[in-house]
């Protein structure tokens, strides 16, 4: 069987606090194939960009990585020192996040900022680092990148600066890209554009992509697989089609139900009662049994583990077996 790119065990990450000790991520497994996109979606606060952090070190005190391993290629990343972690980021993990106004330096011309970036991870002389960075430009879709280059930020609209940050995730080459809500702040038609975009990349590259977003749209348009979190722990995972058209972790439905159809035959759209809870307040059991209408004593008070169904895997105690309430 062929190594996955990204492969995370058992992750765990906490932030110390006047309250103690406040734990984000609570044993979050998943895996990553070359070339595959994995999405992961749930509510703010359910953990998404924490966990796209840890994978890339950017957890800074007072957070911190409690447990479990990371693992690129084999590699294992997340107790390497931080010269080497850094010499990894931007060479063999990319980043894309949500703000592109935030990854830009607004005083530096855009390719002053691609050229450095290839130079720091690329042996290559100056001439040799502007034209790699005109070629991405063409890549990801800047019209007359042979101009465009010398251009600053503030010159180009909100869909070409994000262009700009991927050509920043990408000229590397890296074997993994993690993409934070890289859609969040861009209007429907500029957003279809960059999931085009990103999905090309990962066919073309055979990059291993995890998209972290809140919207089940991109979701189904983007991923291969789909990662459902819910207050630092997987709920669900699997192909995205089985778990867009048959969810089975209850919060999955929710979130499902919750999304409108151009047929509009539903008389309302379905509504999960309640809110995340705050991580000082994370319930026992499973986290989610407060807000679940299908909730009975065991989910009160044993946290349910990752079970295999079909193509899926569910934590949830209704698809255990043993259970005297699961499901059919």
């Amino acid at each position: 069987m062929t190594e996955p790119v990204l492969s995370v065990r058992d992750l765990r990450v906490e932030f110390e606090s006047r309250r103690g000790v406040l734990r984000a991520i609570d044993g979050v497994s998943f895996e990553i194939a070359r070339g595959e996109v994995l999405g992961v979606v749930g509510e703010s606060g359910a953990g998404k960009s924490v966990t796209g952090a840890a994978v890339i070190g950017l957890i800074d005190p007072p957070g911190r990585i409690a447990g479990g391993e990371i693992r690129l290629s084999g590699l294992r990343i997340d107790n390497v020192p931080a010269e080497e972690l850094r010499r990894i980021r931007g060479k063999r993990i990319g980043m894309i996040f949500q703000d592109p106004l935030t990854s830009l330096n607004p005083l530096y011309r855009i390719g002053d900022q691609l050229t450095e970036t290839i130079r720091t991870h690329l042996d290559l002389a100056a001439p040799a680092a502007r034209k790699r960075a005109i070629d991405l430009l063409a890549e990801v879709g800047i019209p007359a990148p042979e101009k465009r280059i010398d251009a600053y930020p503030h010159e180009f609209s909100g869909g070409m600066r994000q262009r700009v940050v991927i050509a920043l995730a990408i000229c590397a080459e890296p074997e993994l890209i993690i993409a934070d809500e890289p859609t969040t702040a861009l209007d429907v038609s500029v957003q279809a554009q960059i999931i085009t975009l990103i999905k090309r990349l990962g066919r073309d590259h055979g990059t291993a992509v995890m998209l972290v977003t809140h919207d089940m749209g991109v979701i189904a348009e983007t991923c291969d697989r789909v990662a459902v979190m819910y207050s630092g722990r997987i709920a669900e995972i699997g192909p995205v089609r089985d778990v867009v058209q048959e969810p089975l972790h209850p919060y999955a439905k929710g979130l499902m139900g919750a999304i409108p159809t151009l047929a509009g035959d539903a008389p309302r759209l379905t509504q999960i009662r309640g809110a995340m809870p705050r991580l000082s307040a994370i319930p026992p059991g499973c986290a989610f049994h407060p807000r679940c209408d299908f909730a009975f004593e065991r989910c009160r008070i044993e946290r349910p583990e990752p079970l295999a169904h079909s193509a899926q895997q569910v934590a949830c105690h209704l698809f255990d077996a043993g259970s005297t309430e699961h499901a059919a």
